[in-house]
């Protein structure tokens, strides 16, 4: 009996919670754990809906081997310090409730998603992977087995959502992005190419080395401009491979060894002194009871 793979962008989580929830300290006052409360009421949630291998992944350290490729990228300058500060609280928390954490320091939160996925998916026992994101990034793994859930919305996106979504298939969502550029990462595209015009060409040619270096040699794409985007690309083809490479989810990132990993078999004896650091004792009450729930195997 086959069984689906649950994979959890902590990151995005942590973040949603930070800036959804009401500010809450510790009973001694000495740091901030709403978002963390957040994440975990969450994914105990999940259980409690019928998940049964679940994996997080999270940016331990913001900053990663992308940022030696391109110096405007995404880094910690900026963010929250309380909101800083919970990474390595709900990595702890999460490991003691049970849960398998990738917790990411070369590598990115999406990459770990990315690499997972494609490693659950090779399991002939997964019956499908759901990737719990609706970042644009990880369309570019949807395929097969793996698709996007963003939970928040209910949406269950396949192949044929990201081409609904974007205007081009997954595999062309890297090139995609090279083009028009990934304002939350830090990555400008290029100049004059937009949503619209970037999918009409990339639906036709599909990848950047593909596309014609003369836009009247476009065989029937419907874009505007053709000839000055033409010369945009190929005066900055260098730069947008560049993007393309950095907007590519790296599917060798560490991960789990099998998915038996991902399997959830309880929380750990910790979980409830951990809880109560929280102020959240529910959360370990909830997780017993979820494991009292569970068929014995």
């Amino acid at each position: 009996m086959g069984f689906d793979v649950h994979l959890v962008d902590g990151t995005y989580e942590l973040f949603r919670y930070h800036f959804a929830l009401p500010s809450h300290r510790t009973s001694k006052g000495d740091r901030e754990v709403a978002a963390t409360r957040g994440v975990l009421g969450t994914v105990l949630m999940m259980l409690e809906e019928g998940a049964t291998h679940i994996g997080v992944a999270t940016d331990h350290i913001i900053e990663s081997f992308r940022n030696d490729l391109w110096p405007g990228y995404k880094t910690s300058a900026g963010m929250d310090p309380e909101l800083l500060q919970q990474f390595p609280l709900i990595e702890q928390g999460l490991e003691a409730a049970g849960i398998t954490v990738f917790a990411m320091v070369e590598h990115e939160a999406d990459d770990a998603l990315g690499a997972a996925a494609a490693k659950a998916a090779a399991d002939d026992r997964v019956d499908r992977v759901y990737i719990c994101t609706p970042d644009k990034d990880l369309g570019q793994c949807v395929g097969g087995k793996v698709v996007q859930l963003d939970r928040r919305k209910r949406n269950v996106i396949d192949v044929d959502g990201v081409r609904e979504k974007f205007g081009v298939g997954p595999a062309s969502i890297p090139d995609y992005l090279a083009l028009v550029g990934d304002s939350a990462d830090g990555f400008p595209g290029l100049p004059g190419w937009g949503a619209k015009s970037a999918a009409a060409v990339l639906a036709r040619y599909e990848h950047l080395e593909a596309i014609p270096a003369k836009g009247a040699d476009w065989d029937g794409v419907p874009v505007r401009n053709g000839g000055k985007l033409a010369a945009t690309l190929a005066g900055d083809l260098e730069l947008a491979l560049l993007f393309r490479r950095i907007a590519t989810i790296e599917l060798d990132a560490p991960v789990m060894d099998s998915v038996d990993d991902l399997r959830w078999t309880g929380p750990t004896p910790e979980f409830a002194a951990l809880c109560e650091d929280l102020d959240a004792p529910g959360l370990s009450e909830r997780a017993q009871a979820i494991l009292k729930d569970r068929p014995r195997r």
